[in-house]
C-alpha cells in the first residue's frame, strides 16, 4: 500500500534483501532506458548502458552517501557510462560527433517514441554534440536543476545553462528543417 523510499530499498538492499534490489531497479528501469535510448539512438545499445548502470550502480550502491537525491546519484552514473560507452563504441570518433540513428530502431522503442515528434526530436538529438545533449536530456526529461545537472556532469550551472540554451538553437534549426 505505501510505497518504501528510495533510501529504505537502499538499506534493505544493503542488508542483502534482493526484492528491495529488485524493487530498486524496477523504479527506475525506463527512465534509464529512456535516458540511454535518447543519448544513443538504438535500442540495443540503450539497453546495454542501463545494463552497465545498474551493475556500476549494484557494485557502488555501498558508496551512496544519501548526499543529495537517489535519482541524482544514479543519473550521474548514468551519464558517465554513457561517455565511457561512446569511447568504448567508437573510438575514433569524438564525443561531440553525431552518431547515426536508424529510424526502425526508434519506432520498435518504448511508447515515448511512437509519435512522429518524438522520433523527428530523438533524431534532432543525435545531431547534438554530446555536451549539449546531456544537458538537454537531464533538463527535460530528467527534470533536474541546472545546480543538479552541474553536479552531475562536473559543469558549472552557467555552463549548463549555455550548453542547453545553444543545444535549443540547434535543435530549433534543425526541427524546423524537418518540417519544412
Amino acid at each position: 500500500m505505501f510505497e518504501k523510499t528510495d533510501e529504505q530499498l537502499i538499506a534493505k538492499a544493503l542488508q542483502g534483501n534482493k526484492q528491495a534490489w529488485l524493487n530498486l531497479l524496477k523504479r527506475y528501469e525506463k527512465p534509464i532506458y529512456h535516458y540511454g535510448m535518447r543519448m544513443t539512438g538504438k535500442n540495443e545499445d540503450a539497453l546495454d548502458l542501463m545494463q552497465e548502470v545498474f551493475i556500476s550502480v549494484f557494485r557502488n550502491l555501498a558508496s551512496y552517501r544519501n548526499e543529495g537525491s537517489f535519482k541524482s546519484w544514479l543519473f550521474r552514473i548514468a551519464h558517465f557510462r554513457c561517455i565511457e560507452f561512446y569511447r568504448r563504441k567508437k573510438p575514433t570518433q569524438g564525443l561531440d560527433d553525431t552518431p547515426e540513428i536508424e529510424s526502425d530502431e526508434i519506432s520498435a522503442a518504448d511508447s515515448i517514441h511512437t509519435s512522429q515528434e518524438n522520433k523527428q526530436l530523438v533524431s534532432a538529438m543525435q545531431q547534438l554534440p554530446m555536451s549539449q545533449k546531456a544537458v538537454v536530456e537531464l533538463k527535460f526529461f530528467g527534470q533536474f536543476t541546472f545546480d543538479e545537472i552541474a553536479e552531475q556532469t562536473g559543469i558549472s550551472a552557467n555552463t549548463a545553462k549555455s550548453r542547453l540554451y545553444g543545444a535549443l538553437e540547434k535543435l530549433k534549426t534543425l526541427m524546423e528543417v524537418d518540417y519544412a
